[in-house]
């Protein structure tokens, strides 16, 4: 995964107020914390940061006040209607540190004939890797699935370096029998039309 270079600036207000003044002036406050040291509150360029979030667990250097972070998103705050980021957490990591992340999902392959459904009971899954190869996803394949079977945590194939960190029996997907509508019996029909 490559490593995107981020200028950040330490703040001194905070509040409504200043987190407002603070996103006028095209930049997001965020905090960085992690390894016991005391939290780190900063502004980020908001265009920049808004494409270095593009990608998940994307790993953020930082050069604040002189001095280099390593970094990835923890929590990412957007405004509900507009989608800009308000508000970031950072947690700091050390080359070669294993970290908990959360990552995609992704599907590939059909399912057995017959009109049945995908369900997705959980999109991402909880894995453990390096911090500077976190991976952004991973791919399960469908091919040949029946209603009634499912893929486990267990059973997701995961990228070298990585490992499960959450539950290993929970259900990622499932495939359900698709439901056929019931035609109305003609005499429930007849009845509301003379009503």
């Amino acid at each position: 995964m490559a490593e995107i270079k981020l200028n950040a600036a330490v703040r001194s207000e905070f509040g409504k107020g200043a987190a407002r003044r603070t996103r006028r002036a095209n930049l997001v406050p965020a905090v960085v914390y992690g390894h016991g040291a005391d939290a780190v509150h900063i502004t980020l360029p908001a265009h920049e940061l808004h494409l270095a979030l593009r990608t998940a667990n994307v790993l953020i250097g930082l050069e604040i006040d002189g001095k280099d972070a390593l970094v990835i998103p923890k929590a990412v705050q957007r405004n509900a209607l507009k989608g800009n980021i308000e508000h970031v957490d950072l947690l700091t990591v050390k080359r070669g540190e294993k970290v908990e992340v959360e990552i995609a999902v992704h599907v590939e392959g059909e399912l057995a004939p017959g009109g049945n459904l995908l369900e997705y009971v959980q999109n991402t899954l909880l894995v453990e890797a390096e911090a500077t190869h976190i991976p952004e996803s991973v791919t399960v394949s469908i091919a040949g699935l029946d209603a009634g079977d499912s893929i486990l945590a267990k059973d997701v194939p995961l990228p070298q370096g990585s490992v499960l960190a959450g539950d290993e029996d929970a259900v990622v997907l499932q495939v359900v029998a698709a439901q056929a509508e019931e035609p109305a019996a003609e005499g429930t029909e007849a009845a509301t039309t003379e009503a």
